[in-house]
């Protein structure tokens, strides 16, 4: 899709005005340079009209920045003045909780039938539930003004996008059809003093997410301690980790905090983007023994860092030893860590401070128990002689800007994001200084990009990396809005990613010759065409239709006078449309057929529709709920449901902030439709245009989308490694492996201990002048050595490729069975035949 036609198509058309007038400039630049010359004239008149749309933009996305925070600003009022005229305050509901609203236990289906006691109508007076009905109406409101934040948001960033994309295009059109070189000095000149692309979204997406949780909760969010276990010195975590395209960070923020707040540890202050900020100085040898542990993941390998929060003054710095553990030990993966101030780190290093007294004393200060202070104790010591005796000196840094969605105090759903991802050299290996005798190089704070660094000492990560930590119980299934969000588009899962890992292969290249699996996925572009099976932002359509604004699609008039309009050939516009669309050998890479191709567009279709239908069921039902008789849609009311954290509906006084409201959800549904169905038609059309357009291209991109889980990687085998390297692939040998190899060892020296006690038979009952008897005799006794030579060789040999972890071709032994039962065959055949000739004669 040239981007002339994407602009348009993904615009927010109330905002149409402010976006860059991409066909306007570039019709100046095609209609002058095929008349004649680019004059010096033409190229100031061309910068007066780039400049101005710059000033245009910047001006536009400064006022609707502030706008956006007002508007969250008069929101949280709005909520905190409605909780205030509440009819019941908080105390008294916890003292007398009404009748209405009591729980019950029980399965899912027995919560949808929940009736309550007749009377309980009664228990409410008619100004109350005039009150009642009055605060939900107004909150309703809200829920819809927060909706649209969320899509102001979600579209302005989009906007910021779409803008900046569409200057870098007309500056490299502007300078390959003119032949002078704009783009350097506009971007350094003008871009740089209305920096409108470098703006930081997590300031406001985290008052959006503190106001939505106040819409969502009804003005009482979950209280709890926001370190959420932060406090341990020991926790074990089970992580999925995956990489986020920069296209889709914003978007993927705002789809969580649809579920989960933003985390924030001290709710009275106001958001610093330095408290996100993230480093850890990972320890190894010149060896890189932890390095190779962690990547092949061996039992009991350990990492060793120290890590801070928020910039370099912050006085604790943590010692954190993560030790892997197999599955067969029954264990699971431990992380643990002490603090130590920032000043004592040099002389812990080097062994010449231990932490005993200093951690005593959180003894007698009441501040842990005996039992916490040994097991610090304990862990210091072994990273200590572990650092000592094993070399281990700073090696890599790593630097990321982390945003955590988690409920205070729950730590069964924790999702984080962490973004601008650097990697950062701190070894002096090569004889070049960067920390010398410091434990951390003091040349770099939190300053990203950390332009003052040698590009060999850093790497600058391009992807977001999201980890998603779940604490389910057994036999638990996660939420279903988490299952959705990590088979969309919007992630690509990277099991067992590490930035320690990825850091060392790409920095130390000299030094490694293992890499991990993911390397060679760096060159390969993640951003995948959205699968329709999840829907991230929706804005709220007003009543009448024909005055509904879509977002980010146009009204169905103007999408008619916008196909007629046909966009000019341009030759260097293919690009955009190979961010997004799959590789046209797509085909030739899976080994599929043309049939089968079309197999896999029509699974998707029927996938997206059967979800349709679904929908349309779910208002069916919804619809006949609101037509039923007014005590129904009372008792609906005074009971609504709310989801657990597996996703099952529950009656219950609170609200769950791990899902929305029910009210909130209903009207969401009601007045969404129209906004859905008009963006799926236009999605459909423009999926026609591009499969007439071109059919080979639009295969492949339905071979990308056919999967019915959303899920739409493509398998490959043709990655290869750098040159002189090998990808590391973990493989597990458990205790019972080693057992085998020992079991077959032992069945073949019984073996050969009946071939040796055939042998010996023979050898004792044959006179000394039978010379045939002899043969024989040694003839076995050949076959029982050569038995136990080879099996005590192959012993060996597994053992020894079982210890280094290269457990492939060990299974299959193809070569001795076929040996011993051949040499076992001259042996019989060689008696037989003695012996008839000893008869004959």
């Amino acid at each position: 899709m040239k981007f002339g036609r994407k602009i348009r198509t993904s615009l927010y058309n109330e905002w149409r005005p402010y976006y860059i007038d991409y066909n306007k400039l570039k019709r100046i630049l095609k209609d002058r340079t095929t008349e004649g010359l680019w004059t010096d004239e033409d190229e100031e008149e061309f910068k007066v009209l780039l400049e101005k749309e710059l000033d245009k933009i910047h001006d536009f996305q400064k006022a609707k920045t502030s706008e956006l925070s007002r508007r969250i600003k008069d929101a949280e009022k709005d909520v905190k003045r409605l909780v205030e005229q509440g009819p019941e305050s908080e105390e008294e509901e916890e003292q007398q909780p009404s009748p209405r609203l009591e729980p019950t236990a029980g399965t899912e289906e027995q919560a949808e039938e929940y009736i309550p006691d007749e009377g309980s109508e009664d228990d409410l007076t008619e100004d109350e539930e005039e009150t009642y009905d009055e605060l939900e109406t107004r909150f309703h409101a809200l829920e819809e003004e927060v909706a649209n934040l969320v899509a102001d948001v979600h579209d302005l960033a989009l906007y910021t996008k779409l803008n900046i994309t569409g200057f870098m295009k007309i500056l490299k059109k502007h300078d390959k059809q003119t032949g002078r070189q704009l783009k350097p000095t506009f971007v350094q000149q003008y871009l740089e003093k209305r920096p409108f692309y470098k703006y930081n979204w997590d300031a406001l997406i985290v008052k959006l997410s503190r106001l939505y949780n106040l819409v969502r909760t009804r003005g009482n969010p979950v209280q709890g301690d926001p370190s959420a276990g932060g406090s341990q010195s020991a926790f074990v975590r089970q992580t999925t980790k995956y990489w986020v395209h920069p296209d889709n960070l914003v978007p993927l923020k705002l789809a969580i905090l649809r579920h989960l707040p933003v985390l924030v540890f001290n709710a009275e202050k106001e958001y610093d983007p330095r408290d996100s900020a993230i480093t850890s100085i990972y320890f190894d040898n010149e060896n890189m023994e932890l390095y190779l542990g962690r990547l092949e993941k061996t039992e009991g390998a350990e990492a060793i860092r120290l890590r801070w929060y928020g910039d370099v003054d912050n006085n604790t710095i943590f010692v954190e030893r993560k030790t892997h553990r197999e599955d067969w030990t029954g264990e699971k993966s431990v992380k643990a860590r002490f603090p130590l101030k920032e000043h004592l780190v040099n002389a812990f290093l080097r062994g010449e401070y231990t932490v005993d007294e200093e951690f005593q004393q959180l003894v007698k200060k009441g501040k842990k128990t005996q039992q916490e202070v040994d097991s610090m104790i304990q862990l210091a010591n072994e990273v200590q002689y572990a650092i000592l005796t094993r070399g281990l000196q700073p090696v890599m840094r790593s630097f990321y800007n982390r945003t955590a969605f988690q409920l205070p105090g729950d730590a069964r759903v924790r999702i984080s994001l962490d973004t601008e991802l650097a990697l950062v050299r701190e070894d002096n290996w090569d004889g070049k200084i960067r920390s010398g005798d410091n434990w951390r190089r003091t040349d770099i704070g939190i300053d990203w990009p950390f332009e003052q660094v040698p590009s060999d000492d850093k790497e600058l990560f391009k992807y977001g990396v999201l980890e998603v930590k779940l604490q389910t119980q057994f036999g638990q299934q996660p939420p279903k809005w988490v299952t959705d969000l990590v088979q969309s588009h919007l992630v690509e899962a990277v099991p067992k990613f590490s930035k320690f890992i990825h850091g060392c292969a790409t920095l130390l290249p000299h030094r490694v010759d293992l890499v991990p699996f993911w390397l060679p996925q760096m060159d390969t572009d993640i951003l995948k065409p959205d699968t329709g099976y999840l829907h991230v932002i929706e804005r709220p359509a007003p009543a009448p239709p024909s005055a509904a604004s879509k977002s980010p699609t146009t009204t169905d008039d103007e999408a008619v006078e916008q196909t007629a309009y046909v966009e000019p050939v341009s030759e260097d516009e293919e690009e955009e449309e190979m961010m997004t669309a799959p590789a046209k050998d797509e085909d030739k890479r899976t080994g599929l057929s043309s049939e089968e191709v079309k197999a896999a567009i029509a699974i998707r279709e029927k996938a997206l529709q059967e979800r349709r239908e679904e929908e349309a069921k779910e208002k069916e039902r919804e619809d006949a709920i609101r037509a039923g008789p007014s005590a129904d849609r009372s008792r609906e009311r005074s009971v609504r449901p709310v989801r657990d954290v597996d996703g099952h509906e529950a009656k219950s006084l609170s609200i769950d902030p791990l899902a929305p409201s029910t009210a909130f959800d209903e009207t969401m549904r009601n007045r969404l439709r129209g906004a859905r169905d008009a963006r799926d038609r236009e999605l459909a059309r423009d999926e026609r245009e591009a499969e007439q357009a071109e059919e080979e291209e639009g295969a492949a991109a339905g071979l990308a989308e056919d999967l019915p889980t959303g899920d739409d990687r493509i398998l490959t085998r043709d990655w290869r490694a750098p040159p002189g390297k090998k990808i590391a692939i973990p493989v597990r040998i458990e205790p019972k492996v080693y057992f085998a190899a020992e079991r077959t060892f032992l069945r073949w020296m019984n073996m050969s201990v009946f071939i040796g006690t055939i042998a010996t038979t023979l050898l004792n009952f044959v006179s000394p002048d039978d010379d045939r008897g002899l043969i024989v005799a040694a003839f076995f006794t050949f076959t029982a050595l050569l038995a136990i030579a080879y099996s005590v060789g192959i012993f060996v040999y597994r053992s020894h490729k079982l210890r280094e972890r290269h457990a492939e071709g060990l299974y299959y032994d193809k070569y001795g069975p076929t040996i011993l039962c051949f040499v076992l065959f001259l042996g019989l055949a060689t008696n037989i035949g003695l012996r008839w000739s000893e008869m004959t004669v």
